[in-house]
């Protein structure tokens, strides 16, 4: 039974923080789903994801995720046998929220292949919100390519009408794709999502309030949400660590958008990541990402070393 104390940078009575060697403990009894050749396909670069941090910290949380998943169907189908109508329980709806370069894209996946080992959700998809970035055209066009990642980049009506048919149980909804290689959207391709039983949206900004006190929130879409923490000095380091090895993998192919930067220096690509951590990033997980961290149903907390040290779950 892992043991509780009080949370010290979040509301004392929303949240439980359990340390990392508790939480571990709730990994006794349940089995490693995954090789070491799978956890290096799914680690994204620069994230020092091992078999220990799985076993220990994700093995837990996906299996918390299928019981509130579980729990929600079971409700939904009961209230639609209070109703006496068929039941149209809908997908399971995960955000993962968090800085660049804190680790949530690796998260977010390790989540989808985690989940789809339980019973009760075999069928978990992966949406990003980059595809509801506007296309590099519309940026330019609103003077907005310098804020790129910003909320006022996303068309936030677009996800917030992709999630309700999501949420509606639309046999069939379509995302817009996102290319990181080109740093655009994709014109006329699509994510699909037909009714799986977990839909993960993993994103910046996924955690944001509405902009205004009558609109809807994404999160309002939600069913649990996970924010990513850590030091933004930490985070730093990881972004400029990620994008020198990025200046010797992606950006050297001739198609990569950013394959202007494949042949500086290592001094001359630190200075570069760092006018972009210093100029867009830090801003933007300043002003936007981070206020949002209250508003998650549970918090990792990451050290220097991109472990987990503790988690924080909101009250049920």
């Amino acid at each position: 039974m892992a043991s509780v104390t009080a949370a010290t940078n979040l509301p004392l009575s929303q949240y439980r923080e359990i340390d990392r060697a508790d939480w571990a403990r709730l990994s006794a009894g349940l089995d490693q789903p995954l090789s070491e050749t799978e956890i290096v396909g799914i680690r994204g670069i620069g994230d020092r994801l091992s078999m220990d941090e799985v076993r220990e910290v994700y093995l837990p949380l996906s299996r918390l995720l299928s019981l509130y998943a579980s729990s929600i169907r079971r409700l939904g189908a009961a209230t639609s046998a209070f109703l006496q109508e068929e039941d149209s329980t809908t997908p399971f709806v995960v955000g993962v929220a968090g800085s660049v370069a804190v680790g949530k894209s690796t998260i977010a996946r390790l989540l989808r292949e985690l989940m789809s080992r339980w019973p009760d959700t075999p069928r978990v998809e992966l949406v990003t919100t980059d595809g509801f970035l506007y296309s590099n055209a519309e940026l330019e066009r609103r003077g907005l390519m310098g804020r790129k990642g910003f909320p006022e980049s996303y068309d936030r009506r677009a996800l917030i009408s992709f999630l309700t048919e999501v949420k509606s149980g639309a046999a069939e909804v379509r995302a817009p794709f996102y290319s990181h290689i080109r740093y655009d959207i994709v014109p006329d391709a699509n994510v699909v999502v037909r009714r799986p039983d977990v839909v993960i949206v993993e994103g910046l900004n996924v955690l944001q309030p509405p902009p205004a006190p009558n609109d809807v929130a994404v999160s309002d879409l939600f069913d649990f949400s996970i924010y990513v923490d850590a030091d933004p000095k930490h985070i730093e380091r990881w972004y400029t660590d990620r994008f020198l090895a990025l200046r010797e993998g992606a950006f050297s192919n001739p198609s990569s958008y950013f394959n202007v930067f494949a042949h500086l220096t290592d001094e001359e690509a630190v200075t570069t990541a760092l006018g972009y951590w210093n100029d867009i990033n830090m801003p933007n997980l300043v002003e936007n990402v981070m206020p949002t961290k209250h508003r998650a149903t549970l918090v990792l907390r990451k050290g220097a070393d991109h472990a987990v040290e503790s988690v924080q779950l909101r009250k049920v």
